[in-house]
């Protein structure tokens, strides 16, 4: 008789999970949708993939390139947290659902250019 009761207030009250997609989710401050990247402010200094506690980062110095694996990031926020360069941040979107072979790694190539030392007065007089 106990189930029967529980199916009986179901029908009387409001769901107690979301009714996504049919209503959006609710965003707020804290927030985590998922890991942004910019290439251009990567130093390639792989502090993200050392730190990563899923292991979903992945930093290739010599051929430039910098991979995350969607499915296996936890968005906790260490990379973004730990980045000096401010190449990595959280976006409070979402990403759109998706099944592993639609998609699940993004690879970017690192664009960042190291600027020339200003040079010396010494070396500016002579």
């Amino acid at each position: 008789m106990k189930m029967l009761k529980t199916i009986l207030k179901q029908f009387v009250h409001k769901p107690v999970t979301t009714t996504f997609p049919a209503e959006p989710a609710k965003r707020y401050a804290v927030t985590r949708g998922h890991v942004m990247f910019d290439p251009s402010k990567c130093t390639s200094c792989g502090i993200c993939m050392k730190r990563c506690p899923s292991q979903a980062v992945t930093v290739d110095r010599a051929a430039k390139l910098w991979t995350i694996d969607l499915f296996r990031c936890v968005i906790c926020g260490q990379c973004t947290e730990l980045c000096k360069f401010d190449a990595l941040s959280l976006d409070p979107a979402y990403s759109s659902s998706a099944r592993p072979d639609e998609r699940g790694v993004e690879t970017y190539e690192i664009t960042y250019v190291k600027p020339e030392k200003p040079k010396k007065d010494s070396e500016i007089g002579e």
